[in-house]
């Protein structure tokens, strides 16, 4: 063993030596020299793996790769352990660079084998994020996804902020390689908001760069580029050079689309500057760019020129995603040539890159590209089915819904960030108010006992002067007495006056803090009020008369309504969740529509009310599930597992009570799920109660069961009522609430109206029986008529 370690030192030592770039280098030669020197134990494993790791980043592969050989078999050889996980983590690395991912992958495996045999958490997670990117690169996602969130499950557990940060990030590129950019932002902040706290200044600069590069994709470019400057301002002041070609790169790529192609190129040529030696895959994308710009100026010879430059990085570095851009770039470089025949290819090779990769936008790209070459072929039906591809792959990237929650999820982490410092602020005029009491009552005392000393002190003289000068000392006592008081009544003024300030003080900071937080409630409302489904669109896609009368208790709300439209085949069994396709391929919808009173009301209740309209988003649309009792099902298994984390001592009991209505009017059927809540209908003057599941959509103490699927069969002129409890509920004048059966009562009264004058009706109804009373809970009542 003694004679293989030494053999393979003396070929470093040899490398080196004959390479002058590093013998440059005096930090590798201590190294070395220490390397010699040790005795073959745990310390030589160490340097070992520290040395192969510095000539990995010189792309010194081959020698790093020995370097990890020989501190694996002295490992073994040792039974060092952790000494042999690193090892193979550190083979695994070289392994990597080397593009021989699947024995990188090996390496990774066995190395988070020993780990988990030592239990050392930290690096567990970290092994599970290295298989992961490993995934990533080879593009299996869901496998990609599948190790990361494993990572981030032990880094949460250990509380480690910086791993946490570092897995925030890689998350968020692997739901960029999808185009899941709603996805990849929140998690981008996430990650900001630890660097931020961790001071990580470079960290915080790639969020920046990476929030940027999603405003972009979202043609937001204002928002882009104040990300992508905040990003340069960080990475001049820490001289990061690799960086700075990343930051240069983005900037140019905003004037690009801007169609500012002289400020585009002075960019791009500068990313490459500061790119060459650091960051060569950013040299590539700047060159593709650089050469896409000469291309749409028709200099096509020195536009191809830049892009294969870009392309042979890209091929050395087996990175597909680079591969497929560049085949884009060239596919249409071609059409603009007029060599179709060399542009179908280079597109066709590109869609096969971007299938493989899973990427929507160069798939739709290379759609696109190959829809206008066969439009000037003239073949027709070609171009048609390669436009319809092209459509509905633009479309799952940039509909309306993504850039909902784009902006929701801004919003959030601006309000979050004004709250932060709300509090900051409130805290620092406490402690500043606090002090100020402190020093008050210290004057107040000090007085309060000097008083005191010179009264004592004065009866001493008083009887001092009695025994010897009674009638003088009466004469004295009076002067002195007057003296003293005259002396306390103006301490006194001077003590009021500075209470009377501090108290006005007090006074104007109670006003600012009041007013600060009711404008930050409000802009919570605003919020919340973005993520009810809007009046607009429930008028377009309900098909009947109706009304929603919303009255939150507090400026936001725990009640919530939602609403969806979704197209469906007539072929679709509700009962069965089952499709069959009919010959013609028509469609009818069906309209979703949920009454929803979660736990709390005001802040706490609008905090359950978005995180409930976020799951409800996610279990319908994003997951597909379609009736209304799986709906709820999932909704309670997301709550409680939000408000119940794994490893929590307290055990949360808040959820929603809710009604969620699927109405299917070509069949004329209601299909529902109640929880708490019953659902009313009305049918020749006479209202009919269907009975909710006793359980909220939340912990119940009780056995869990699932919520129980009703069916409707509706008729013409039938009347719907939804409503949460906060309607009934309420105290009137007389001290007595008002009660279901009252207000059903009134229903009966009522529901031959328009439904606009129903809602005008119950609003005055509620309004006059509270009368001063203080309204008690949110109020949300819903009426449909067929």
């Amino acid at each position: 063993m003694k004679c293989i370690v030494s053999f393979i030192l003396l070929s470093i030592i040899f490398i080196v030596k004959d390479g002058t770039c590093f013998a440059q280098n005096k930090y590798i030669d201590s190294l070395i020299i220490v390397i010699k020197n040790d005795q073959p134990d745990t310390n030589k494993v160490n340097h070992l793996i520290s040395l192969s790791n510095i000539f990995n980043h010189f792309e010194r592969h081959d020698t790093a790769l020995q370097c990890s050989n020989l501190a694996l078999q002295l490992a073994q050889q040792l039974n060092f352990k952790k000494g042999i996980a690193e090892s193979y983590r550190s083979l695994a690395t070289v392994q990597n660079y080397l593009n021989n991912t699947s024995e990188a992958l090996s390496s990774h495996l066995k190395a988070k084998k020993i780990f988990e045999e030592i239990n050392d958490k930290k690096q567990i997670s970290s092994s599970y994020l290295a298989i992961g990117n490993i995934y990533l690169d080879q593009g299996d996602v869901l496998q990609s996804l599948k190790n990361m969130f494993a990572a981030l499950k032990i880094s949460l557990d250990i509380k480690d902020k910086k791993l946490t940060s570092s897995l925030y990030t890689n998350i968020s590129a692997v739901y960029v390689s999808q185009d899941n950019y709603p996805e990849a932002l929140n998690y981008i902040f996430k990650a900001l908001k630890l660097k931020e706290e961790l001071g990580d200044q470079k960290g915080m600069a790639t969020m920046y760069s990476n929030a940027g590069a999603i405003y972009s994709s979202q043609k937001n470019d204002s928002a882009a580029l104040k990300n992508y400057m905040l990003s340069l301002e960080i990475r001049k002041k820490t001289g990061d050079r690799k960086g700075l070609a990343t930051s240069y790169n983005n900037i140019g790529l905003i004037y690009y689309e801007q169609g500012n192609y002289s400020e585009a190129l002075k960019k791009f040529f500068i990313a490459i500057e500061y790119g060459v030696g650091f960051n060569e895959l950013i040299v590539a994308e700047a060159s593709n760019n650089i050469g896409s710009i000469y291309i749409q100026q028709n200099n096509y010879a020195e536009g191809q020129k830049f892009i294969s430059q870009a392309l042979s990085i890209y091929k050395k570095r087996d990175y597909k995603y680079g591969i497929a851009t560049c085949l884009v770039t060239l596919g249409r470089a071609h059409i603009k040539m007029n060599n179709l025949k060399s542009a179908k290819n280079y597109l066709n090779q590109a869609l096969l890159f971007s299938r493989e990769i899973g990427s929507k936008y160069y798939i739709q790209s290379s759609y696109n590209g190959l829809a206008t070459i066969d439009s000037i072929q003239h073949d027709w039906k070609a171009a048609y089915e390669h436009h319809k591809l092209f459509v509905i792959y633009r479309d799952s990237i940039n509909n309306e819904e993504s850039d909902k929650k784009i902006t929701e999820i801004t919003l959030t982490n601006r309000f979050e960030k004004q709250q932060d410092k709300l509090k900051a602020e409130n805290e620092k005029q406490q402690a500043i108010a606090a002090e100020k009491t402190r020093k008050q009552k210290t004057v107040s005392w000090s007085i309060a006992g000097g008083l005191l000393l010179v009264l004592v002190f004065s009866g001493f003289i008083l009887r001092s002067l009695r025994i010897t000068r009674k009638q003088k000392s009466v004469i004295e006592l009076q002067k002195n007495e007057v003296s003293k008081q005259k002396e306390i009544a103006d301490s006194q003024r001077i003590i009021a006056e500075e209470l009377r300030e501090i108290a006005v003080k007090q006074k104007h900071i109670v006003e600012e803090k009041q007013k600060e937080i009711v404008d930050s409630i409000t802009y919570a409302k605003r919020i919340q009020t973005a993520l009810l489904t809007s009046d607009s669109y429930i008028k377009e896609h309900l098909p009947a008369e109706h009304f929603i009368l919303f009255k939150p208790k507090d400026i936001v709300s725990g009640d919530f309504y939602w609403a969806l439209s979704i197209p469906f085949l007539p072929g679709w069994d509700m009962g069965t969740n089952k499709v069959k396709l009919p010959t013609d391929h028509t469609r009818h919808n069906t309209f979703y529509l949920a009454t929803a009173d979660c736990t709390g009301h005001g802040v706490p209740g609008a905090f359950m009310s978005m995180l409930n309209i976020s799951y409800l988003n996610e279990n319908v649309i994003e997951r597909g599930i379609r009736l209304p009792h799986d709906i709820l099902n999932a909704q309670r298994t997301e709550i409680i597992n939000a408000l119940n984390p794994e490893g929590s001592t307290e055990v949360s009991k808040d959820g929603m009570d809710c009604i969620l209505c699927v109405y299917d009017f070509d069949k004329m059927l209601l299909h529902f799920a109640a929880a708490n809540n019953p659902l009313w209908l009305v049918r020749n003057n006479e209202l009919i109660e269907y009975k909710a599941d006793k359980m909220p959509v939340g912990k119940y103490s009780e056995n869990t069961t699932s919520f129980a699927l009703q069916t409707i069969e509706l008729q013409k002129g039938d009347t719907v009522y939804t409503t949460t409890d906060g309607f009934a509920d309420q105290f009137g004048v007389n001290g007595k609430k008002l009660m279901k059966k009252k207000f059903k009562e009134e229903l009966l009264k009522i529901h031959l109206q328009p439904m606009a004058e129903q809602k005008q009706h119950l609003d005055s109804f509620f309004e006059a029986w509270r009368g001063n009373t203080e309204q008690v809970d949110d109020v949300c009542v819903i009426g449909v008529r067929i």
